[in-house]
């Protein structure tokens, strides 16, 4: 009897107590729980711009896997064949990631592009269409092309006058002209008297191509021994080339500036910006376009001894001036009238500065926030103003530019606000307000106060041209839309498609022809105008 009251099974009322070998479970909730709430505090409780919003949120998911791994192997007690399994599973899964994707650059904000390690790059009869064959057999003659000779226009500001673009891309479509494939860069084109000018990188050399506008074929092309690169930054150049006359004046993204003639490429002289003034290439490469100011050409080199701007004689390439001490900056210098005075206005790493025209000499300095990248060019505003734009956060101010009496030059705050974040992109003053990406997301903005108007769309990390009254943006996911920018409310047109990757490069409205590039590909189409 006691023996069968020993084999009985117990029937306690209460519950049974878990073993202690048992699985751990409380520390892998724990962690899970922690994660997500660190992530929501991330994206909805942090006062911070989006691109710091997705590092961190990434830090935040790698941080919890390995917490978990570690919870696995060393503190969960579960078997060690499950663990073995689990790690195995680890390693395998990063090992395959690794040697089957790779990173190709990062969005706007900063999130990584993946693509297989095998997949090849778009080529040439790839891309090229049955369509597109017959667009080229109605390609225009060449003087039917307009001109867009320089970074952001001919008056460097991204506004031209015209032409009146149609507001209906459905019932008009644009017409391709051209597309083809192109090498890695950022740089935008220069267009003018048919040719269609920018940069690229071809292995370990920087090429600056010049295209037929037309038809897209390659006229020539110039090489140089060097190569920027960086996962996150991307490859090659990323500086627009300037026209001027019959010459084109580029800079690499390794500081080598060419002086070279236009019709056959032929190279008339070159310097190499770093070794001339005994500065540093900055973490993302040089960017700066050149400047043509009467007989000089302009660029901001970021050297410390009185090498901050300089300029060089443009038929020789011999040096003519420096000055300021400032390091660069990834924006490019402007010409404008202020006070009175022309001048050259410049954004560089740790202020926006005046200089002037003939010797270089810094009229005026206000200093700014150097802990990110400065890249939108100044805006230049009625009243001796000027409108200063960075992402990462910051913002804008609004400048007052004074001269008094004795020759003293001033630059004071008016307004200051976080409400226009331009990272890349270049914004455009029209009517008394100005319209521009905040982060990504286009915004209007009151000039007088810095008032937000309003808040549209995301368009991503792309630029725009203000044509006539309306609004040309390429966006970055390689739309191509098109803005009544008004400050009662945002006002969408219409919209094609130009690429399916990503697009940061700046956009050439050459007359109709729109000009358009990214680092897979370019493009050339007839935009619809009002008859």
């Amino acid at each position: 009897m006691a023996d069968d009251i020993a084999s009985a099974p117990r029937t306690c009322s209460g519950p049974s107590p878990v073993p202690a070998t048992g699985v751990r479970w409380w520390p892998a909730v724990v962690i899970v729980v922690v994660a997500l709430l660190s992530v929501c505090w991330v994206r909805f409780g942090e006062d911070t711009h989006q691109q710091r919003r997705n590092l961190q949120t990434v830090c935040v998911y790698l941080g919890a896997v390995l917490l978990l791994l570690l919870w696995c192997l060393c503190f969960s007690r579960v078997r060690w064949r499950i663990r073995l399994i689990v790690l195995a599973g680890f390693v395998g899964t990063v090992a395959v990631a690794a040697l089957s994707v790779k990173i190709r650059g990062v969005t706007g904000d900063l999130l990584p592009i993946l693509e297989w390690r095998w997949q090849r790059r778009l080529q040439s009869d790839a891309i090229i269409s049955a369509s597109q064959h017959q667009a080229v057999e109605r390609q225009p003659e060449a003087a039917a092309i307009g001109a867009y000779p320089q970074f952001l226009g001919p008056n460097r500001n991204a506004m031209l006058p015209g032409p009146a673009l149609a507001r209906d891309w459905v019932a008009r479509p644009p017409q391709q002209v051209w597309r083809r494939a192109v090498r890695p860069g950022w740089s935008g084109f220069a267009v003018t008297q048919g040719f269609a000018v920018t940069q690229e990188q071809k292995g370990p050399e920087e090429m600056v191509v010049c295209y037929d506008a037309p038809s897209g074929k390659i006229i020539w092309s110039h090489a140089d021994p060097a190569r920027y690169f960086t996962t996150l930054a991307g490859e090659g150049p990323r500086a627009t080339p300037m026209i001027d006359g019959d010459r084109v004046f580029t800079l690499g993204a390794t500081g080598v500036l060419n002086c070279l003639d236009l019709k056959s490429g032929q190279l008339i002289w070159s310097r190499n910006m770093i070794h001339d003034n005994a500065s540093r290439l900055p973490i993302w490469g040089l960017s700066v376009s050149p400047l043509i100011v009467d007989n000089l050409v302009v660029v901001s080199a970021g050297g410390a001894e009185e090498r901050s701007l300089v300029a060089y004689r443009k038929e020789s390439g011999e040096f003519v001036w420096g000055a300021g001490r400032d390091t660069t900056g990834y924006s490019s210098p402007v010409i404008c009238p202020l006070a009175g005075v022309r001048q050259i206005v410049i954004l560089n790493a740790s202020s926006v500065a005046g200089h002037e025209v003939s010797s270089g000499k810094l009229l005026w300095e206000y200093p700014w926030p150097d802990a990110n990248p400065h890249v939108a060019i100044p805006v230049i505003l009625p009243g001796d103003r000027v409108l200063v734009s960075v992402g990462y956060g910051i913002g804008s101010e609004a400048l007052q530019i004074g001269r008094e009496a004795d020759d003293q030059w001033t630059a004071s705050r008016v307004w200051k606000s976080p409400r226009l974040k331009a990272k890349f992109t270049n914004v455009v003053w029209h009517d008394g307000f100005i319209y521009g990406l905040d982060d990504g997301v286009m915004v209007c903005i009151d000039v007088a106060t810095g008032e937000q108007k309003w808040k549209g769309a995301r368009y991503g990390h792309g630029q725009e041209i203000l044509v006539g009254d309306l609004l040309l943006v390429t966006a970055e996911n390689g739309d191509i839309v098109l803005l009544e920018p008004v400050p009662q409310e945002p006002r969408e047109l219409t919209r094609f498609t130009a690429f399916k990757t990503k697009t940061w490069n700046p956009p050439a409205l050459a007359g109709e022809f729109l000009f358009v590039r990214n680092d897979l590909e370019a493009a050339c189409f007839r935009l619809p105008v009002e008859r």
